[in-house]
């Protein structure tokens, strides 16, 4: 029902409204769990936007008959168990997303979204200005981590936090871009310096693969 829905319905009426590269994601680990997970990114001009979609698409009349299995779902056997939603706001050396281009079967690419807490706010903005100030965002696109975006979490469960995504052709091409990533003398230099130590407090990773129908 998901899938019909984010095909069928939500992804049409997204372009609709002028919204582009919108992604559906699945965990590479969903065999493995009870509840399945998917990931929608849906790139915003503004905050102010975020809070008119939800009219817009109640207006769009092609969006409700397409979703209608999907909004008029029986009470005993809805779509999802619970939805989160998380909104980020880009990182200042990295104001817009980039999709990648990537070729290989969809799915056999590997997009790994990672999020690190900090401890605290200020250990936050620590993090935050190591990608920007520190140009570990540079670091990234000089070993061609295809990153897709970077942001801060300003509202989401796991606060305080930043999530950024990078993806790769395949398992292996992922492990080789993390070696040469911490074998840099770049990365060696900027984690050894005293103003960027312990900003991070846990960092989650999530493995996934896009679906045939998202955007990228």
């Amino acid at each position: 029902m998901l899938d019909t829905y984010f095909q069928n319905a939500l992804i049409p009426a997204l372009h609709r409204a002028g919204l582009k590269n919108v992604g559906v994601f699945k965990s590479w680990a969903n065999d493995t769990i009870a509840d399945k997970l998917a990931y929608v990114f849906v790139p915003l001009p503004s905050v102010d936007a975020l809070l008119k979609l939800k009219e817009q698409l109640k207006k769009d009349e092609q969006y409700n008959s397409n979703a209608s299995g999907f909004l008029n779902a029986d009470y005993k056997s809805p779509a999802y168990t619970r939805t989160e939603t998380i909104v980020l706001h880009a990182f200042e050396l990295a104001p817009q997303m980039q999709p990648p281009s990537l070729r290989s079967p969809k799915r056999n690419r590997v997009y790994e979204l990672r999020s690190y807490e900090s401890p605290t706010e200020k250990k936050l903005e620590s993090k935050i200005k190591m990608f920007n100030q520190g140009d570990e965002i540079g670091l990234f696109r000089r070993l061609n981590f295809n990153a897709v975006f970077y942001s801060e979490v300003i509202a989401g469960s796991k606060m305080p936090n930043l999530m950024y995504m990078t993806c790769f052709e395949n398992r292996e091409e992922r492990d080789a871009h993390w070696k040469a990533f911490f074998s840099d003398t770049a990365w060696k230099k900027l984690s050894a310096m005293e103003e960027y130590k312990n900003n991070v407090s846990r960092a989650e990773i999530s493995f996934l693969y896009p679906a045939d129908y998202s955007d990228f």
